[in-house]
């Protein structure tokens, strides 16, 4: 192949052996969370076009580095050229629901019991996402305590409604945000029952206007009782990532959420063990205070993906308090990167899910003739 035009036959063999390579940060090939879209080689030049079903804006250099480097290794040719674009895609929900309007994916990161960081999690996968190039939401169903309105800088903030029946998001790094912190006193606790709890999260996930979402995550109430079943039912889901720690009491409860979510056939994306370690800030020494390899250890019974493991801090407590969560607010550091990496991974494993073709078809109508 060093020069020419490339023939049917070796051009489909390139295809097939671009479709192989492994994406590393991703653990996944080609062709497992993407698709060759061409292959063509032109006097001795040839260009690669691949298409990606997640977002890796922060990678596509690494990326191009590395299938370039493969194809020369391949064909023996120098000059090469690799194009790489992103397409998300709606995948398909639980049965008898249809994805909602203006949003491709919705994701819930959940967990057993509070007190895991999962909410700090959520928000630093949705800003890990948006980094990468997708446009995401947040919307904070923990109602009984809403945190995303301090994490992102928004408390005092309130929706705007031109019509008085929908509201608009507010905008935060990039985001879109709904919470019902916006809409009640901080000091306020919210004493509602179970049907009111749910009642409100479906108006504030169906009464926002949402603009063209390739993700939305919704960090959901701890807990594995009526709400969250009710709402894992009513909500059209299409994966879920269940936040842990290593300790054996946290991962009690996280095996009950994880469970919960196959029971009502959400797809769960992944496990990611947070606090793994405990890193000095005067030293830099890590430690294993909760103990280590839990997260690990849940993945592989139930045959899910480890997704990620990130430190117990202080600097990412006092990012999320300031309103800059680790990944905007220290971009370069090490949690920073463990987070797109996590947040990579959950979507990669996401696009490797069937598609939805519920819009595709039409609907029927039977008439009495």
């Amino acid at each position: 192949m060093a020069g020419g035009n490339v023939t049917v036959s070796t051009e489909s063999d390139l295809k097939n052996f671009l479709k192989s390579i492994d994406l590393p940060d991703v653990g996944q090939s080609i062709g497992d969370v993407g698709r060759v879209l061409g292959v063509s080689n032109t006097d001795g030049h040839i260009l690669a076009r691949v298409e990606l079903g997640f977002p890796a804006g922060g990678a596509h250099d690494s990326y191009r580095s590395l299938i370039s480097d493969a194809i020369r290794a391949e064909t023996a040719c120098e000059d090469v050229t690799v194009e790489i674009s992103t397409k998300v895609v709606a995948h398909g929900v639980q049965r008898n629901l249809q994805p909602l309007e203006q949003i491709r994916n919705l994701i819930a990161v959940a967990s057993g019991k509070g007190g895991v960081g999962k909410s700090t999690v959520a928000v630093n996968l949705a800003l890990a996402l948006a980094a990468d190039g997708a446009s995401v939401g947040l919307l904070d169903a923990d109602i009984y305590g809403p945190s995303q309105p301090h994490m992102l800088g928004l408390a005092g903030e309130q929706p705007t409604s031109a019509d008085g029946k929908t509201m608009q998001p507010l905008q935060a790094h990039g985001l879109q945000v709904m919470s019902i912190g916006f809409l009640v006193d901080a000091d306020q606790p919210m004493v509602w029952r179970g049907p009111m709890v749910t009642s409100a999260l479906s108006q504030l996930l169906q009464q926002t206007t949402w603009h063209d979402l390739d993700y939305l995550i919704v960090d959901m109430p701890p807990g594995t009782g009526d709400i969250q079943l009710t709402l894992s039912q009513q909500v059209p889901v299409s994966g879920a990532v269940i936040v842990t720690t290593p300790q054996d009491i946290a991962l009690i409860d996280a095996r009950k959420g994880l469970a919960m979510f196959r029971k009502v056939s959400v797809p769960v994306l992944g496990v990611i063990e947070n606090m793994s370690t405990h890193v000095c800030s005067a030293c830099g020494h890590e430690e294993a205070i909760f103990g280590q390899g839990g997260g690990e250890q849940m993945a592989a019974d139930f045959d899910v993906e480890l997704l990620g493991r990130l430190p117990l801090d202080a600097k990412i407590r006092e990012l999320t308090d300031s309103g800059n969560p680790t990944v905007i607010g220290d971009p370069e550091s090490a949690a920073a990167q463990a987070y797109r990496q996590a947040a990579r991974r959950m979507a990669a494993r996401l696009a490797m899910r069937g598609k939805d073709y519920s819009s595709k078809f039409p609907n029927i109508v039977v008439e009495a003739s």
